[in-house]
């Protein structure tokens, strides 16, 4: 998986000429200032970079010709120290394709009321200049990110690193691709998408392959490779033989087998993310399961029945929380299976017959061997856990026929108040906000569907930023929401985003 520090974000102070070499070397030294402490910040995920004060229409326009060029920059943070006349920024802004973020921001955090001179006020223009730069590019109508609060406080800080994830998530995107094997799930609707408008809007790229592509893979693993990562398993999990354990041993290698198979193949066609269909698998043994797992666990993005809106965003949730995940911390492949209506314990589980990614877990996983009851394969091996609770969220991406809708859920994972004995998978269960009825009512009215990407890192702001740079709708079902309140928000949105077409 790529590491983030591979991105870089553009840092660009704006001003002009009319304040005289003086106060323009103040500014750059401020601003120089500002991006190494950011830059050095722990928790900063990418590279911030300083680059010089631009005074003139033409060194902006310059400024994001050369971002757009850059493959490593994946945003521009724009500040306006002093006031810079936004007339200058209108052809720079009309051909910028990086995603942007105004810090509204000054270099001083306190007013100092004594001493405070007009030079100072001159010096010090944020409150003026922003707001400049902030009517042009609502003049414009550009999608962007306003951040403001002083440079050196933590929670302005951590704003502007969760911006830069999701950016990064973006750029990933521009470059996904997403290796499906087979179609979509004979006859299904919402796994089902536009593939061409996908590439438009996001930069997925589709591919179609043969499962007898994956089988020829297969074929070609050495035994001795099979053997030495069935080893690997047993030092990472727990494997539980039954009684027949020839036959679980073989089921897991088998697993063994498809896992490098998977991974070299990915390699080749330069793949991040995948998707199956059990209703597709000439030549196979099993289903991936244990195989999948392990993939998305190493930031691979995963979606079943073909579902390769899934596998994407799951592929661009990883992205975003790159070196934040562990101890139960991480995002997953998700399905809605069945709920608790019991009054007063509303509860969604939630899990996949395979599937479910490691990262979640609570407890070092179990190796398992199970019938799987669909796909009159044999049986495979999978990881089997309980996840981990607290606060999260579940997300999908639809396709609404002339454009898409992400759909949010925030949830809470619970843990379940009886042990699943006889339920051989990777589960969770959770409380859904605002309760069980709204949310379900909502979000089938929303059009979301059963397969979501998971997470207990991402926060809802982060999932809304990157509907804004990637330009969908975005509708969040949170503790507030009421039916009622979601029916108007998908009016108004229709009215808005079928009027952008």
């Amino acid at each position: 998986m790529k590491d983030l520090k591979a991105f870089e974000f553009w840092f660009v102070t704006g001003s002009q000429d009319l304040y005289g070499e003086e106060t323009l070397r103040q500014v750059a030294e401020h601003t120089k200032e500002m991006v190494a402490g950011i830059d050095a910040d722990p928790k900063n995920p990418c590279k911030l970079v300083w680059k010089p004060t631009v005074l003139t229409a033409d060194a902006i326009s310059k400024t994001f010709a050369e971002a757009n060029a850059d493959e490593k920059c994946a945003g521009i943070i724009c500040w306006m120290h002093t006031f810079s006349p936004a007339k200058m920024w209108i052809a720079g802004l009309s051909v910028n394709k990086k995603p942007l973020l105004q810090l509204n921001t000054q270099y001083n955090a306190r007013i100092p009321y004594s001493t405070m001179d007009m030079d100072f006020m001159n010096l010090n223009q944020s409150a003026h200049g922003d707001r400049e730069f902030g009517f042009i590019t609502s003049r414009m109508d550009l999608p962007r990110k306003v951040v403001a609060g002083h440079w050196q406080d933590e929670t302005t800080r951590q704003r502007i690193f969760d911006w830069m994830r999701v950016a990064c998530a973006v750029a990933d995107g521009k470059q996904l691709r997403v290796a499906r094997f087979g179609d979509n799930m004979r006859d299904v609707a919402v796994t089902d998408g536009d593939k061409v408008e996908a590439y438009v809007k996001f930069g997925w790229s589709v591919p179609y392959y043969g499962i007898g592509d994956l089988v020829a893979y297969m074929k070609d693993v050495p035994q001795n490779e099979v053997d030495a990562l069935y080893d690997e398993y047993n030092s990472q999990y727990q494997i539980v033989l039954s009684n027949d354990k020839d036959h679980d041993i073989q089921s897991i290698k088998e697993q063994a087998r498809i896992e490098i198979a998977l991974r070299k193949f990915l390699a080749d066609k330069k793949a991040n993310a995948l998707c199956t269909n059990f209703q597709d698998l000439w030549g196979m043994k099993q289903l991936p399961g244990l195989a999948i797992q392990r993939l998305l666990a190493d930031g691979y993005g995963f979606g079943a029945e073909g579902d390769w809106k899934t596998s994407a965003l799951v592929r661009t949730f990883k992205v975003m929380t790159m070196g934040l995940v562990g101890n139960g911390k991480g995002n997953a492949f998700m399905e809605d299976y069945t709920y608790n209506l019991e009054k007063g314990a509303g509860y969604d589980l939630g899990s996949h017959m395979l599937e479910v990614d490691p990262q979640v877990a609570t407890s070092k996983p179990r190796v398992e061997v199970h019938p799987l009851g669909i796909g009159g394969k044999e049986d495979p091996a999978r990881l089997v856990f309980n996840s981990a609770k607290g606060p999260a969220l579940v997300s999908a991406v639809v396709d609404m026929g002339n454009r898409f809708r992400c759909v949010v859920n925030e949830i809470n994972v619970i843990d379940p108040p009886e042990d699943l004995p006889k339920l051989p998978v990777a589960r969770m269960l959770w409380e859904p906000m605002p309760n069980l009825s709204t949310s379900a009512e909502s979000w089938i009215l929303a059009g979301g569907g059963h397969h979501t990407a998971f997470s207990n890192i991402i926060t809802t702001q982060m999932v809304r930023d990157w509907a804004e740079m990637v330009g969908v709708e975005c509708l969040v079902i949170d503790k507030d929401s009421t039916v009622p309140q979601i029916r108007n928000e998908l009016r108004w949105n229709a009215a808005y985003w079928d009027g952008k077409r």
